[in-house]
């Protein structure tokens, strides 16, 4: 006796459930593992331990000037050279919310996996974009590629695109609750159980078998936070600030995507960007890499205010600058940089005046503020801190009234800036 049509495809449908946590973990440890190679080549350090707990920093600390000066020139051939080629014979790309999105929700495979590999490797050179778009995009092509062949209906291949995208994250941060919730508030915009329980379930998945390449680890070490009055009041007057930040932040990166070339121009733009970086990563190795290294700094207090300042200006502008000549990633990383960093410098100024807090206290208030707004997932990037840090509850009251006021600031300007934009000009 045969299964009726509906079960047979409930059985279907959890089947391809669970490949899709299985590529969305396969799919991380494999782009990981190619990062991490590129890092040990290009600055030098011990390729028997690829998966080692060694400091990217630490490796471009030690590495020379001209050393660093030729990585980050490699960086520029890889960039110039793969992506003019990609958009030359490639397919069109597709992002990850046009293909959750539109019908049908296929992403290019092939396109989208070089696409992908081209961002790993110049981030592991040295772009300061973030490596989290790539395992986010790669999962979801081929979750769409499967479904299809599977004969799913568009519906649930639009959960699954989305679940292999959040999927994708859960899998390189260790994040697996972070993961299940942006794919639900960012890509789906639903608390429907039809998507929370494989939102969940997939995310848990891939975390798990990434474990086997990747290891079950935070990627941030900060000391335990000590609530206090002193830190709730700064919260509330830096929450509006990093609003404004994180606003133009948005603003000022989506227009430098938006002009980036996608003909031969690229080539020479994108050399002469990476041997600017090169060059400035010489007094300041700090400026390499997605930022995780100079957040975990900021955390444990060992940047000098100076310091601080000059990494947050030079950072922005070389992240701005390499968007704009065409280099792709992720803005995850360096979004909670650029936001630890701020929080950093105004929490030294209040700690002249009012009993002082430690400065990761700061940063991981300001961090998770400016993710929330800068990426548009407050839910997302109070687990995603969370999950990143381990932090421990008394973050939580601080980092809620940043938060709201930063969201407030954001979403302030966000209608002022759309109003300015319909008003016309009066002759």
């Amino acid at each position: 006796m045969s299964l009726p049509s509906s079960v047979r495809y409930t059985i279907k449908f959890l089947m391809a459930m669970i490949l899709t946590g299985v590529i969305a973990g396969l799919v991380g440890v494999v782009l990981s593992l190619i990062l991490h190679v590129v890092q040990h080549i290009a600055f030098g350090y011990n390729l028997n331990e690829v998966f080692s707990t060694d400091n990217f920093l630490e490796a471009v600390n030690a590495s020379s000037p001209l050393r660093r000066v030729l990585a980050l020139v490699a960086c520029g051939v890889v960039v110039g050279v793969g992506w003019w080629a990609l958009y030359r014979y490639g397919k069109k790309t597709m992002t990850i919310e046009q293909a959750v999105k539109n019908e049908p929700h296929q992403m290019p495979v092939f396109t989208t996996v070089v696409h992908g590999l081209l961002q790993m490797v110049s981030v592991g050179l040295g772009s300061p974009l973030g490596r989290e778009l790539a395992p986010r995009e790669v999962s979801a092509s081929f979750v769409g590629w499967l479904s299809q062949k599977m004969e799913l209906t568009e519906p649930d291949i639009k959960i699954l695109v989305a679940c292999g995208a959040g999927a994708g994250l859960a899998a390189v941060y260790n994040v697996p609750l972070a993961g299940a919730l942006f794919t639900l508030e960012v890509l789906l915009v639903s608390a429907r159980w039809q998507c929370v329980a494989p939102a969940i379930f997939t995310s848990t998945l891939a975390a798990v078998i990434a474990w086997a390449g990747l290891g079950d680890e935070q990627q941030y070490h900060i000391s335990v936070m000590q609530l206090s009055y002193s830190l709730v009041a700064w919260s509330v007057v830096i929450g509006p600030i990093i609003g404004v930040a994180a606003f133009y932040f948005v603003k000022i990166t989506a227009a430098a995507k938006k002009a980036a070339p996608k003909d031969a121009k690229l080539i020479p733009l994108a050399l002469i960007n990476f041997l600017l970086i090169g060059v400035l990563a010489i007094p300041y190795p700090e400026l390499l890499g997605n930022g995780k290294e100079p957040l975990q700094l900021g955390f444990d207090g060992s940047l000098t205010i100076q310091l601080v300042a000059t990494l947050l200006v030079i950072r922005f502008f070389i992240t701005v600058t390499s968007l704009r000549v065409g280099a792709k990633g992720g803005l995850l990383t360096p979004g909670l940089m650029h936001g630890g960093l701020i929080a950093i410098l105004f929490g030294s100024l209040w700690n002249y005046v009012f009993p002082a807090a430690p400065m990761g206290a700061y940063a991981i208030i300001g961090a998770t503020a400016f993710l929330a707004c800068s990426m548009k997932m407050p839910l997302t990037a109070i687990v995603l801190v969370l999950e990143l840090t381990g932090v421990n509850h008394d973050s939580l009251v601080p980092m809620l009234f940043a938060l709201v006021g930063a969201i407030g600031v954001f979403n302030l300007l966000k209608q002022v800036s759309s109003n300015k934009e319909i008003t016309p000009i009066k002759e």
